[in-house]
């Protein structure tokens, strides 16, 4: 698919459509300053698209030797007129109709709270709707979503912030991962680990130093990576003393210990000493012909054993994470595999949709529908969208009652200020009186953090500026 981008600076939006539309289909975005009229060259059965701005607003699709333009007077809301008519266009061209609608970005309970919040639940529902052109079912979950999320949100302070630390480190990678993470299977990452947790722990303590000083209170503590267990027992213990010694740590404190095969009774005791109150235990797949496809190197009775040893850890919380879509599998077994997960009984379950990114090994994605049901007893409580996922599906994490994850409805509807750090950590800092939120990016990969480590520190000042300049807002 190609997808001509002539004197507008819409391209994301536009292109997100076009993959919403087809996202088997490998698109091409050309990006022209003139064009001649919007002719399109393009051999059967290619579809080729040209959006325009010039005096007015035109888009053009060519589906093999048939041809559809429309056009609309310039106004007020360009990228959203421009979206509509692509929109309709693609619907015509492809009989298919996402049922997100107009809506690409991975946040939709975000704008459902901000619609909420400055019109009202039922005027919120219907701009979904008519606006945005979501469906019913749709508009429906993102409400839901958005009014679970209310009094998490409410919790949130002008000084509050959540902690996130990065150990992007696996036992090995999986086949569809697109996350920054080393395989610890191999000797580089291995000789890289202990540097990294050195500088890890100094920046932890430069990241602590910061938040005293402008007396930012802690809300939220995440571990996450890649996998925070493929540590060893000592490194954990490290990490945590270097947190507590650092912060206040005294309510929700999460670590991913989503590969089974990196969890050890010794781990889990070292993390529940130190305050650790909620784990995930991922299994993915319950079906060990998908987990060997996908790369995990165990089976599902190994799940079943994980589960039960972290049960005897007297964790408050565990999470499961499962993958709808993964290759090998069926609806009929990811519907089993669901059903064994919701036996367990865990407080979170997580049900993601595959979605393949450049970075992942896979080479296409399943066609099979992978709709599920749950329980009345867990409900929906955040979620988020991936470009290119199964079904233009979303990921949604369920909960039993008083559950939910706070860190991740705070992370995921960036309701206050995110401080990270690691390796591919990307510290996000919240304006408390507005929707303003300003990133400050890390360094991606472990050997560049290591190599750069001091510039990333001077990048961190920016925190202290940032606050410093609501200090003189206040006053």
């Amino acid at each position: 698919m190609i997808l001509h981008i002539v004197k507008h600076p819409f391209h994301h939006e536009m292109a997100n459509l076009c993959r919403a539309f087809c996202p088997k289909a490998s698109l091409r975005v050309l990006h022209k300053s003139t064009s001649t009229h919007g002719r399109l060259r393009v051999i059967s059965p290619s579809l080729a698209v040209i959006t325009r701005i010039d005096a007015q607003i035109t888009v053009q699709l060519r589906k093999g030797r048939r041809c559809f333009t429309l056009t609309r007077p310039l106004g007020q809301n360009n990228e959203l007129v421009m979206a509509k008519m692509l929109f309709t266009l693609l619907r015509r061209a492809t009989g298919y109709t996402p049922p997100w609608g107009l809506l690409t970005g991975m946040r939709p309970s975000k704008l459902m709270l901000r619609l909420r919040r400055d019109e009202g639940a039922i005027a919120a529902q219907q701009h979904f709707r008519n606006e945005f052109w979501v469906s019913d079912e749709k508009t429906q979950l993102a409400s839901t979503i958005a009014k679970a999320e209310e009094p998490i949100i409410a919790l949130t302070r002008p000084r509050s912030f959540s902690l996130y630390i990065s150990i992007p480190f696996c036992p090995s990678r999986c086949s569809y991962c697109s996350f920054v993470s080393q395989s610890i299977d191999r000797a580089s990452a291995q000789k890289l680990i202990p540097s990294y947790i050195d500088a890890l722990c100094k920046e932890i303590a430069f990241t602590g130093e910061i938040a005293r000083n402008l007396g930012l209170k802690l809300a939220s503590v995440y571990i996450g990576g890649g996998t925070p267990t493929s540590l060893t027992s000592q490194q954990l213990y490290r990490l945590c003393e270097t947190l507590h010694a650092n912060f206040n740590i005294t309510g929700e404190f999460t670590v991913e210990a989503g590969r089974v095969d990196t969890i050890t009774s010794e781990k889990l005791r070292v993390l529940r000493e130190h305050g650790v109150n909620r784990i995930s235990v991922n299994p993915q797949s319950m079906h060990d012909y998908v987990l060997q496809l996908a790369g995990r190197q165990h089976s599902a009775q190994d799940v079943l054993e994980a589960y039960d040893l972290v049960r005897a850890h007297d964790f408050a919380c565990v999470n499961m994470d499962l993958i709808a879509g993964l290759p090998g599998d069926k609806p009929e077994g990811f519907t089993q595999s669901l059903e064994q997960v919701i036996a367990l009984k865990p407080e979170n379950i997580t049900v993601h949709v595959i979605a393949i990114k450049r970075a992942a090994q896979l080479e296409q994605l399943p066609t099979s529908d992978f709709l599920y049901n749950m329980p009345p007893e867990y409900a929906p409580y955040y979620m988020y969208r991936q470009s290119r996922s199964l079904g233009n599906l979303e990921n949604i994490g369920w909960t039993l009652p008083g559950h939910g994850c706070r860190y991740n409805v705070d992370m995921m509807e960036e309701s206050h200020t995110i401080l990270a750090c690691g390796a591919g950590a990307v510290t996000k800092l919240k304006h408390p009186n507005s929707d303003d939120l300003e990133r400050v990016f890390g360094l991606k990969y472990p050997y560049e953090y290591l190599r750069r480590f001091d510039e990333l520190m001077q990048r961190k000042a920016r925190v202290t500026e940032f606050y410093g300049a609501l200090l003189k807002e206040e006053s």
